[in-house]
């Protein structure tokens, strides 16, 4: 089973002070679980014990979002390289000594929390918060805290340090942003070289600015673009989905991926699938959206009736179930009466409709 991450948060103790600091940690925590090392005597309290530290953590350590331990550096260091993944993936974490004089960031500052989780352990214990990450040093906002913070997937973290390089040194970045998502008094931010518009007809392979600028593209078009260009993703599609009873959710993932591949738009950009009422129940949508992750969207036939701007209504579709059009309509509403972007796409069983959204908060 794939390991999935809560929001709980794990503190790991080893010796009879750093259980103390433990539970007091624990304690200040939204939701906190304690493991102790089965040498330490428990007295009463609700905690986890383990033999080895490791054969534990293996079992854990992507079920939390965070994990605090209270013991060296260098025994963490040890014992989390074998489960590091990326920084798009792997749990805060933070160290704390045995006395609970420092509180360490040590991984996945950014994107993982462990920053903050530092600052807020620190201020439980009375500890001193020792954070490394060059950007917070400086007091610089960092481009991978701004995408966390604006809800944007990052496609590529290799190229992070490259922007957030450009960032410390107050070097101007080439940015792409149709939707105005970074503000521009973080960046010090030339313009592309010729403007994309979202879901427009030019071509995206041929809008390159020069290799000598770190740049940063925020869209939800897909682009061929070097591997040096910070790639980040908006949640601003919508995909309004009908289908047959009983279609398969492998024929409704297929149509999918075709339509995003034929009119060249990134999956990393779907926030949502939309249909109708009647299709609440319906095995293959349900399966689809749990796979893909995303929030379902349901309306009744009175409000997708009201839609204006369907492109491709069906005589059919209103003779059998009472409306003019599912997918068109249900992506539109969905995407907060946006635009819809690609009108009605059929296979045998389903039919499909992306809007982008009319605004991304």
């Amino acid at each position: 089973m794939e390991p999935f991450k809560n929001n709980k948060y794990a503190v790991w103790a080893i010796t009879p002070n750093g259980l103390k600091l433990a539970r007091k940690i624990a304690s200040g925590l939204s939701d906190g679980d304690i493991f102790a090392s089965h040498k330490l005597t428990a007295d009463g309290s609700n905690l986890a014990t383990f033999q080895s530290l490791s054969t534990a953590l293996a079992d854990v350590f992507y079920h939390y979002t965070g994990h605090i331990f209270i013991m060296s550096a260098g025994i963490v260091v040890r014992i989390i390289a074998a489960f590091i993944r990326s920084k798009l993936e792997d749990p805060a974490v933070v160290v704390v000594d045995d006395q609970g004089k420092h509180a360490i960031s040590l991984l996945s500052g950014h994107l993982g929390g462990a920053n903050a989780l530092t600052l807020d352990v620190a201020g439980f214990i009375g500890a001193h918060p020792v954070i490394t990450t060059a950007t917070d040093v400086n007091q610089i906002a960092a481009i991978d805290v701004l995408a966390k913070e604006k809800h944007l997937t990052i496609e590529n973290p290799e190229a992070i340090k490259t922007v957030n390089m450009a960032l410390l040194k107050g070097e101007p970045i080439c940015l792409h942003d149709p939707f105005g998502l970074m503000p521009d008094s973080i960046f010090h931010s030339i313009p592309w070289p010729d403007a994309i518009s979202p879901g427009g007809t030019t071509p995206v392979e041929q809008q390159k600015p020069s290799d000598d600028v770190p740049r940063i593209f925020i869209d939800d078009l897909d682009a061929d673009l070097p591997s040096s260009v910070l790639i980040l993703r908006p949640p601003t599609l919508i995909a309004g989905i009908g289908c047959n009873r009983n279609t398969p959710m492998e024929e409704i993932e297929d149509l999918l991926e075709n339509v995003l591949e034929k009119f060249r738009l990134s999956s990393a950009s779907l926030s949502g699938i939309a249909s109708i009422k009647l299709k609440a129940d319906e095995p293959g949508l349900l399966a689809l959206a749990a796979r893909l992750d995303l929030p379902l969207y349901f309306y009744d036939k009175a409000e997708l009736n009201r839609v204006a701007g369907i492109q491709n209504p069906s005589s059919m579709v209103k003779k059998h179930i009472g409306v003019k059009s599912v997918c068109e309509a249900a992506a539109i509403l969905a995407a907060q009466n946006g635009n819809l972007v690609v009108p009605k796409q059929t296979n045998r069983n389903a039919t499909l409709a992306i809007a982008r959204k009319s605004s991304i908060s």
